[in-house]
């Protein structure tokens, strides 16, 4: 674990070297949205300058929709942010590669439990990087902590918290952990646990289970009450004390995870003797039509669709600028306004590059867009920031004052770098990003457009709309302006 202090200078994920957490402006703290509390709250790290974080990830049943990567988006911000103020992050995302639904993918498909997870768990992690998406610093799966798990269903065992059945399941008794439900806030007299086939021998319904006794035919792993597999939940406590310890400083998920899985989670540590997390933060939904994106729905947008369709960093762009805890309804117009807006901030740093020469990225943010970012991660506050730069850029461009133009792409540039948005930065510029071919194209394309400007000095206007149609019809919008033509593409 990180042991750096709150005025030692940490290196970022990506080497650049990071604002000391001593030197926030005005002395401002990071605030974050507690969800058992309900309130936003003071940041304190349980080990000054070091945060940890642990992201419940993939179950991988199937490939991603853009709802599963927008939670690894969502996070991947935050501890883009984190780093930038000058903390050591340690970032673990978990991966569930054995559960009830892989496993009923394996009988439908006819393949092994493994392959299919294996398979789909590349998907998310394609996914992840194509979005822009950090690595963690560990991404544990499941199978490959079954021991931890049954130290930790032993412990409990013998604690009274846990009891297992002549069949082999073994469960987790609700009534022997007095603040259970105390994250999502329910009635235990009210409760309904959700359960699956097989799951007999509970002492009281809404106990949950944490091993599931072997079924013919179902990957198992021997214990001392037989052979079995994990409940879902298990594998997250078991996985998070591992890496994280006892006390850690940040849970996340998507707000759908709340109840059942992280309130089991926090019963099953708190009764081992962990602290377990000190905030819990959830991101909100993406939907389709006011339903809940899902697999089991049918009403999924597949990321690899998605970035067949969309650039990569306009999909980062809409799934990113809203708030980690506010619904994204998904619709095309709704995307095609994010392409819009994205482009017009791309324009600018582009007219400033032809205009003026590359220009590096300011050392800091400007303090109203920090402001924003302290504020429970305020994207779009953020974002705001950013557009108002864009415009007083472009102001400055049109009165050809270079030294203003240029100080405003330095923090457009530095913004959007926080945000893992700059589209020049070598990540989404570099070869295989998707954007490699855009220098190619802008050659090609200024000879065409050569071949049409000297057509309309000559007057001939025939030749100069029909070249114009043809770039249109090539998928390309042209823009005519005072100091020359510019294309952008048109989706």
């Amino acid at each position: 674990m990180c042991d750096k202090f709150v005025n030692a200078v940490c290196l970022s994920p990506e080497g650049r070297r990071a604002v000391p957490a001593a030197h926030y402006p005005g002395g401002v703290s990071i605030r974050l949205h507690d969800t058992a509390s309900g309130q936003v709250l003071d940041f304190v790290p349980n080990t000054p300058g070091c945060v940890s974080i642990y992201l419940c990830g993939a179950t991988v049943q199937a490939a991603p929709h853009i709802g599963h990567i927008r939670s690894g988006l969502n996070f991947d911000i935050m501890r883009r942010w984190f780093t930038h103020r000058g903390y050591e992050v340690t970032f673990i995302r978990n991966v569930t590669d054995i559960d009830d639904k892989i496993i009923a993918k394996s009988r439908e498909f006819g393949l092994p439990w493994w392959q299919i997870g294996h398979a789909n768990e590349r998907a998310f992690n394609e996914g992840y990087d194509a979005l822009g998406c950090l690595p963690p610093t560990a991404e544990p799966r499941a199978t490959g902590h079954v021991t931890e798990m049954v130290e930790m269903m032993q412990v409990l065992i013998e604690r009274g918290n846990a009891y297992a059945t002549p069949e082999g399941n073994v469960y987790f008794s609700v009534t022997s952990f007095p603040d259970y439900l105390a994250l999502s806030h329910q009635e235990l007299e009210n409760l309904r646990q959700p359960e699956s086939e097989g799951e007999t021998g509970k002492r009281d319904p809404r106990d949950f289970a944490m091993w599931k006794a072997a079924k013919p035919g179902e990957p198992s792993w021997p214990t001392p009450w037989g052979d079995g597999r994990p409940g879902w939940h298990l594998e997250c406590s078991a996985m998070v004390h591992k890496y994280l310890g006892p006390a850690f400083d940040i849970h996340g998920g998507g707000r759908d995870l709340i109840f059942p899985h992280h309130e089991n989670e926090i019963a099953q540590s708190k009764a081992y003797g962990d602290e377990f997390a000190t905030y819990w933060l959830h991101n909100a939904w993406v939907t389709l039509s006011g339903e809940k994106m899902s697999k089991s729905l049918g009403n999924s947008v597949l990321v690899s669709e998605m970035t067949a369709k969309w650039r990569p960093i306009v999909l980062r762009y809409y799934l990113g600028t809203p708030h980690y805890r506010s619904t994204i309804e998904y619709s095309e117009e709704a995307l095609r306004e994010a392409e819009t807006g994205f482009n017009r901030i791309e324009s600018f740093l582009q007219r400033v590059v032809e205009l003026h020469g590359a220009v590096e990225p300011a050392a800091d943010v400007p303090p109203a867009f920090a402001e924003a970012m302290d504020e429970d991660f305020g994207v779009p506050g953020a974002m705001a920031i950013v557009h108002t730069a864009v415009r007083q850029g472009n102001a400055a461009l049109a009165a050809d004052d270079k030294e203003s133009a240029v100080a405003r792409m330095s923090e457009v540039r530095a913004m959007l770098g926080v945000l893992g948005m700059d589209p020049l930065d070598p990540f989404w510029a570099g070869p295989g990003s998707g954007e490699d071919l855009h220098g190619v194209v802008d050659s090609l394309v200024r000879i065409v457009l050569e071949q049409r400007q000297a057509a309309r000095e000559r007057k001939d206007w025939a030749t100069s709309d029909a070249i114009r149609d043809r770039l249109v019809q090539a998928g390309l919008n042209i823009e005519d302006r005072a100091d020359g033509s510019r294309w952008t593409l048109n989706k």
